[in-house]
């Protein structure tokens, strides 16, 4: 009975994003630590973007905001570009 509940167990994956924004929303809430409260508008922002400039604010926050917290200078740059 142990061996089918490890098999279970291990079978059971998490799916993948549907769609390529949505993952780049996945890895800018891990790198910049984003609260749970701003997951929501990460997700807007890489739907409603270029990948091209949401990498590239990706980019600039990593380099220019070495202090505070980086998930509002990354939006503030966002919100800049348009």
């Amino acid at each position: 009975m142990e061996g089918i509940k490890e098999i279970i167990k291990n079978k059971q994956t998490k799916k993948a994003p549907a769609y390529q924004w949505q993952d780049i929303a996945l890895k800018i809430i891990k790198e910049l630590s984003i609260p749970d409260f701003k997951r929501s508008s990460i997700f807007k922002v890489c739907r409603d973007n270029n990948q091209a400039i949401i990498n590239q604010a990706l980019t600039d926050t990593k380099e220019l905001c070495n202090t505070g917290e980086k998930w509002k200078y990354f939006l503030k740059i966002l919100s800049a570009k348009k």
